[in-house]
């Protein structure tokens, strides 16, 4: 296991996790603003590492994994905490679908890959910018407790968690449509 500058970074952000969580749930003053700072300390280094692996040419085998699934455990992980305390029906319901939709594409990208196909499913523009609302969305409402801070911009969050959701369908369908034909293909060989 290769350990460089952007793998380190990728380690940091997993182990992350338990922090956030701890801190999610202890009660001291401000405990959702730190929170919410993990999270986006989190979120900055998930586009960083991936700028230094392909600036500083530490692209590897063993990053190229473990990203996406530092990535999908740290979203996954915080709307699980944030529907606890945002239990709502369409809240929770923005919230599978965005964990539905990662465990889809993550499954989707591992198939493809034994397939040899892997860059059909490749990262598009409209996923980059799901990630962006995502992960704006998220810090946000990490830091805002729904009980006490019902505002207008806790409306503005939930704006922007629902624009995520749908743009993470969309972004599945241009993922699945990619696929499609290597999957009818392998179905219906001629």
């Amino acid at each position: 296991m290769p350990i460089n500058i952007p793998n380190s970074l990728t380690i940091m952000r997993i182990l992350l996790i338990p922090v956030l969580v701890v801190v999610f749930y202890l009660p001291f003053k401000n405990h959702l603003l730190v929170a919410a700072g993990i999270f986006a300390v989190a979120a900055v280094t998930d586009w960083f590492d991936g700028y230094l692996a392909r600036r500083l040419g530490q692209m590897t085998a063993f990053g190229a994994f473990l990203d996406p699934v530092a990535d999908k455990l740290m979203v996954v992980i915080a709307l699980v905490l944030l529907v606890e305390r945002h239990d709502t029906l369409l809240f929770t319901l923005a919230a599978c679908v965005i964990i539905g939709r990662e465990i889809v594409i993550s499954a989707l990208r591992e198939w493809m890959a034994e397939l040899g196909e892997r860059t059909s499913v490749a990262v598009s523009y409209i996923g980059k910018v799901k990630t962006v609302f995502q992960m704006v969305a998220i810090t946000a409402l990490l830091a805002i407790d729904p009980a006490r801070d019902g505002n207008w911009m806790l409306a503005l969050c939930y704006l922007v968690l629902y624009a995520a959701a749908v743009l993470t369908l969309w972004s599945m369908m241009i993922y699945l449509k990619a696929a499609w034909g290597v999957i009818k293909d392998r179905d219906n060989p001629l």
